[in-house]
């Protein structure tokens, strides 16, 4: 693996960078801001970035998983509230099955847990589970039950309370399309097991740019906040946490950026290892640097009006998002054929 970007793979980094700076939230009041987040919905549909998994010419995905993972960090980065993970796993999922490219917006349907894929059984009620990047979405993919391994549609439902701020979820609402009716054929072996990977690697992202936010938040605001006479940036108290949240930031993209490659260049099995074992990183650094940022700013840390508190409910939803530490450990440990893996969960 080559881990330097190419030029336009810099390029990339850099515009989803000025559009999540422009129009992300800087303050918790912007999360109420319709009009900043209208904006930001069109800049990203306009970019294109949601169909970065569509197929090109050749069949294959426009761009690497790589790519993907660099928009999914920024975004994060920059607390932007637009749809981006969701869709991106429909355009894969349905590039994967042969369909068509999707005529509305369309994201995924995982399992209540969010381990998994959704799974619609008999009849034409709504599936078990939860509609994840659920923001101006009007149908979700989820997987029909049975061996053949195809998918169908299903409306959104209701909106639902999420820990996440910057994106909502929702029920799933009745199924649209009956097997007999989709023109995408069903998934080939190996296309769920890579599937997963792209999504675990996409988690790590989004993990790996939040933890940057809050840790450029925590710092700055140790830069500025004065005690004492002195910016409590220059205790070393304070130097030591923040020290720790880069280590952790650093080590995480590290393996983030090895799990995105593997999604198109490794066996979907190994690919899949990669990603898990980066999901178990990213997850427990995750969490650490975001409750680190709210402890650095001391008793405002835990006020609504301070933006930390933002970052960590982003991770959370992203820790679980396709499993979390447990899940990911015993997936790691399955695949090693090391007895108790699943006890993990």
């Amino acid at each position: 693996m080559d881990v330097r970007l190419s030029a336009e793979q810099e390029a990339l980094r850099d515009s989803v960078a000025q559009v999540a700076g422009r129009l992300g939230c800087p303050t918790t009041r912007d999360l109420d801001d319709g009009e900043r987040r209208a904006k930001l919905d069109a800049a990203v549909e306009a970019s294109g970035w949601r169909e970065l998994r569509a197929p090109g010419d050749d069949g294959g995905p426009l761009a690497s998983g790589v790519e993907v993972a660099l928009v999914a960090e920024e975004l994060a980065r920059g607390l932007a509230d637009a749809a981006f993970v969701g869709p991106t796993l429909a355009a894969d999922l349905r590039r994967r099955a042969g369909g068509s490219t999707a005529s509305g917006r369309e994201t995924v349907a995982l399992t209540a847990d969010l381990t998994g894929l959704a799974v619609h059984g008999a009849g034409s009620g709504p599936a078990a589970g939860v509609v994840v990047d659920a923001s101006a979405a009007d149908a979700a993919l989820v997987l029909v039950a049975g061996d053949d391994r195809r998918l169908a549609v299903a409306e959104v439902g209701g909106m639902l309370d999420s820990v996440d701020l910057t994106r909502p979820q929702a029920t799933i609402g009745p199924i649209r399309s009956s097997p007999d009716e989709r023109r995408a054929g069903p998934l080939v072996d190996g296309d769920l097991i890579r599937w997963t990977a792209l999504g675990l690697s996409l988690s790590c992202a989004d993990l790996v740019g939040t933890m940057r936010g809050a840790a450029e938040l925590a710092t700055a605001y140790a830069k500025e906040r004065r005690q004492y006479g002195a910016a409590i940036g220059s205790f070393q108290a304070v130097q030591h946490l923040l020290a720790d949240a880069i280590v952790a930031t650093e080590g995480s993209r590290s393996a983030a950026r090895h799990a995105a490659w593997a999604v198109d260049a490794l066996e979907p099995g190994d690919a899949l290892v990669a990603a898990t074992s980066a999901k178990a990183y990213c997850a427990r650094a995750a969490r650490s640097v975001c409750e680190m940022a709210i402890q650095v700013h001391g008793g405002i840390g835990n006020t609504w009006d301070c933006l930390a508190h933002v970052y960590l409910r982003r991770a959370l939803l992203s820790i679980d998002l396709l499993g979390g530490i447990g899940p990911s450990l015993a997936r790691v440990l399955d695949a090693a054929g090391v007895g108790g893996g699943r006890g993990l969960r």
